[in-house]
């Protein structure tokens, strides 16, 4: 098996892609949860917005053991 130094720097960069997919995904979980609360308790409840921050919060978990 040959090492490089291209898969040195890939295995680098690697927790940073994460880390750059796991802001993307609080981005639009902000600008979405926002949109829907302003349609009003009518057309969403609370709970759609509790559980896409609860898979948020398991990815950011995620996130921090992996760089660990």
């Amino acid at each position: 098996m040959r090492v490089t130094a291209e898969d040195a720097l890939l295995g680098l960069l690697f927790p940073i892609w994460q880390a750059v997919i796991a802001v993307c995904l609080l981005i639009v979980m902000i600008v979405a949860g926002h949109r829907l609360m302003m349609r009003g308790p009518s057309r969403m409840s609370r709970a759609i917005v509790l559980a896409g921050g609860a898979i948020v919060g398991v990815l950011m978990v995620a996130l921090v053991f992996s760089m660990a």
